[in-house]
């Protein structure tokens, strides 16, 4: 008689996602160090898409292994012997973050380089533990960033910063890029997790329509300038004016003072 494996052959899920206090935790887990593949690229897309969906009110996006990401896996790098860059459309991963309504905050640790860096970019707001080595090293392949960073640090910390990190290639810590403005926050890394958590709860359980108004609009003053940020201003805040959160929140100013409002992101 032959015997059946009942072993399941299904392939590990390379992205977790689960929702606390709503709160959104996408954990990249890519064995060995999230090198970003095709599979990472969508599941990261996915689980973004459908936290949002889920009801969550924050996102933090993290590692559950020992690097944030490596970098990009080099299967993507195939192309290069037909002399073509790699048949994906990066755009899709910035325009999903980017366009999310919904604040989304990376907790960066270990090694954060190409590929990685620019995930974290992506997000609105970047956490990084203080032994974290974070760097756009393309320029030791022959290339440059592919997925966006020479044009984020540029916007986060001006043109001269932008060439030096992805013309040198470096490693830097992050403390120096908190300096440089291309990073928000600098913690121990014992307290990694607890920070981003308390710093994601806040954002859930603030004003969340407001918090989406001010991501957009904040883009379109990034992309297309202050005047054309003043005039897409109204538009974007006008679904504010017509909220029970504002509404709930100027009552609770007047019965309870400043801070004590409750929003339901309605």
């Amino acid at each position: 008689m032959t015997e059946v494996d009942h072993t399941s052959t299904a392939p590990e899920p390379v992205v977790q996602l689960e929702i606390t206090d709503q709160v959104a935790y996408v954990t990249m887990v890519n064995r060995p160090h999230n090198f970003l593949s095709v599979e990472l690229f969508e599941a990261l897309i996915e689980a973004v898409q459908g936290a949002h969906a889920d009801g969550a009110r924050a996102i933090v996006l993290r590692s559950g292994l020992r690097n944030f990401c490596a970098g990009a896996d080099l299967g993507l790098f195939e192309s290069h012997e037909r002399g073509v860059a790699p048949d994906i459309d990066v755009t899709r991963l910035l325009t999903a973050f980017e366009e999310l309504p919904l604040p989304i905050v990376a907790a960066v640790q270990g090694v954060c380089v190409g590929g990685g860096l620019e995930i974290a970019l992506a997000c609105d707001l970047i956490v990084a533990a203080e032994s974290a080595k974070i760097g756009a090293v393309e320029a030791t392949l022959g290339i440059n960033p592919l997925m966006g960073a020479m044009q984020r640090i540029a916007q986060r910390a001006g043109a001269a910063r932008a060439k030096e990190m992805s013309l040198l290639a470096r490693r830097y810590d992050a403390a120096t890029l908190e300096r440089w403005n291309v990073i928000n926050r600098v913690v121990p890394d014992e307290e990694l997790d607890a920070v981003t958590r308390a710093l994601a709860e806040e954002l859930a359980h603030g004003p969340t329509l407001a918090h989406a108004s001010s991501k957009a609009i904040i883009n379109v003053a990034v992309d297309e300038g202050t005047a054309a940020a003043d005039a897409a201003m109204g538009d974007l805040q006008a679904d504010l004016w017509r909220s029970n959160d504002l509404k709930e929140a100027l009552s609770s100013l007047k019965l309870n003072g400043p801070g004590r409002a409750h929003f339901e992101g309605n």
